[in-house]
């Protein structure tokens, strides 16, 4: 039987009959599988062909035949096709196709591999395919580095990336960093951070170099309950190799934030550790501990600063108030978080109905004293417990009047009394719990403005009377109870003396009225 291939023919165009002897077929072509020519066909097997070709030569490599290559590795043989691993991998393409010693030689050894790690890597390049599992991944990653498959050694990184475990995960950290495997690298960094309770727990830790945990203690994103562990988890490092580590205890306690531990765990664990007794180095950071417990916000250093997992954060506070139309006392106190923009509620201020009282923050507690309702009396805003205590009373009654904290103790500043306007003062210790009276100001005012400052009170402007407007600052020295008027920015005398200091990092400019 013939076939004729091509156009079908008009029979009034060709001028020739069919004959009952001879009988043609025709294939008919779809014209949507015609490629620029009416009589062409493109076919494409798509991947089948490369995976049936790879199949064939798998099989020619279990049989041996074509082979023109063995290699080695740790005294086994494989025996390969030169052109298949070229093909695949560019460092046997420089091996094969330059003018190397190996080009030539039947017989190839390959030093610093597994032979396991070998075999699978062959099945990798023969199949498109390989079995990675916990036992061989690292020897695996290794071979496919060496020989340049970059896709076998993305495959390697990313199942270690799944099995990263509080057991294992310093270790694979530690592998990424030997490697560059910076996305490697920095998931184990990070799932270390949010685990760290755990991952403390193992013997990994107890293998980490100095600077390795350093850089997880000092780090804000560290996942904690409580400053406790971190503290915990760095003894725990130096009792370890007391011997090597007991001189890097002060570099490590830098990181952990002292100022944050419950008083109590700090007097009896901190304070009564054996090495940290007699280490002179640590005596800083301790007082610094101790300050903070007393001052509170007033002693501020990178260690009194929360991590972010521990819920705190600096807020701002509002309480009270009253309404735009009506002018009603509002009860309400609320924080505004800046970190995330969100407004949160509070317990409510007793004694809403007062008005003109003072408020202060001390430590990380919150103070409303006088008003012109029950002027005498103190309440405390409690953060743990989120309620409201009543504290003890003031000696004088008093609204319109300021509060500051200086070293610890609030300071209420004159005021009003209904009568007159007050130029006395009352100091608060929370520890006590007493106001006591203090050397007054040389001038009573109401409505002034306080700052603390280089171990002073300093009390700014407020009304001496209805109608005018004080231009002194005084300040208050706690340790001598005298006070220091000095001239205000607004009437500076021509021939005053002018002085700078540096305290806490800001720059103070001090005017004081020339000596007669």
């Amino acid at each position: 039987m013939v076939l004729i291939l091509g156009r079908r023919l008009n029979r009034e165009d060709s001028g020739v009959r069919d004959s009952p002897a001879v009988k043609r077929k025709v294939f008919e072509v779809d014209p949507k599988n015609l490629s620029g020519h009416d009589d062409a066909y493109d076919f494409c097997s798509g991947g089948l062909h490369g995976e049936g070709i790879l199949q064939a030569f798998n099989e020619f490599r279990d049989n041996r035949l074509f082979t023109d290559v063995v290699i080695c590795v740790e005294g086994r043989q494989f025996h390969c096709h030169r052109a298949v691993l070229s093909a695949c991998s560019s460092y046997f393409r420089a091996m094969f196709c330059n003018d190397h010693r190996e080009s030539r030689e039947m017989l190839v050894e390959i030093n610093g591999i597994l032979a396991e790690a070998m075999e699978t890597f062959l099945q990798y390049v023969y199949t498109g395919r390989a079995k990675i599992t916990t036992h061989n991944v690292q020897y695996l990653f290794e071979t496919s580095s060496l020989f340049q498959i970059f896709p076998l050694r993305d495959a390697c990184a990313k199942f270690l990336e799944e099995q990263l475990d509080p057991c294992n995960c310093l270790g694979i950290r530690r592998f990424a960093d030997t490697h560059s495997l910076k996305q490697l690298a920095s998931r184990c960094r990070t799932f270390t951070l949010q685990n760290f309770m755990e991952v403390a727990q193992h013997e990994e830790f107890l293998d980490l170099r100095k600077e390795e945990l350093e850089e997880y203690i000092a780090s804000d994103e560290l996942t904690i309950g409580k400053e406790e562990t971190v503290f915990e988890a760095a003894m725990r490092w130096v009792y370890h190799c007391t011997t090597d580590r007991k001189p890097m205890l002060k570099d490590l306690l830098q990181h952990v934030r002292l100022p944050l531990l419950h008083p109590n765990y700090f007097v009896q664990t901190v304070e009564g550790d054996q090495l940290i007794q007699v280490d002179p180095e640590c005596y800083q950071l301790l007082h610094e501990a101790r300050r903070y417990h007393v001052l509170g916000n007033e002693m501020m250093s990178p260690r009194t600063r929360p991590r972010r997992s521990t819920g705190f954060s600096e807020v701002i506070v509002v309480v009270g108030g009253c309404e735009r139309v009506g002018g009603f006392n509002l009860p309400y106190t609320e924080c505004y978080d800046p970190v995330t923009g969100e407004w949160k509620s509070l317990a409510k201020l007793p004694e809403f109905t007062k008005s003109e009282y003072a408020v202060c923050a001390l430590r990380n507690d919150i103070l409303v004293s006088g008003g012109r309702i029950n002027s005498r009396d103190v309440w405390m805003y409690n953060s743990q417990l989120n309620l409201w205590i009543r504290v003890a009373s003031l000696n004088k009654g008093r609204w319109r009047h300021k509060m500051g904290v200086l070293l610890g103790k609030v300071y209420a500043v004159g005021g009003y009394d209904g009568q007159c306007r007050l130029s006395s003062m009352e100091c608060y210790d929370s520890f006590s719990n007493r106001w006591t009276e203090v050397a007054p100001m040389k001038e009573a005012v109401s409505s002034p403005a306080t700052a603390s400052c280089v171990g002073k009170l300093f009390v700014i402007g407020g009304g001496p009377d209805d109608y005018n407007c004080s231009d002194k600052v005084s300040g208050h020295h706690r340790s001598s109870s005298q006070y220091l008027v000095i001239c205000s920015y607004i009437k500076m005398p021509k021939h005053s003396r002018q002085t700078e200091r540096t305290h806490g990092g800001l720059r103070l400019r001090v005017y004081t009225e020339p000596a007669n």
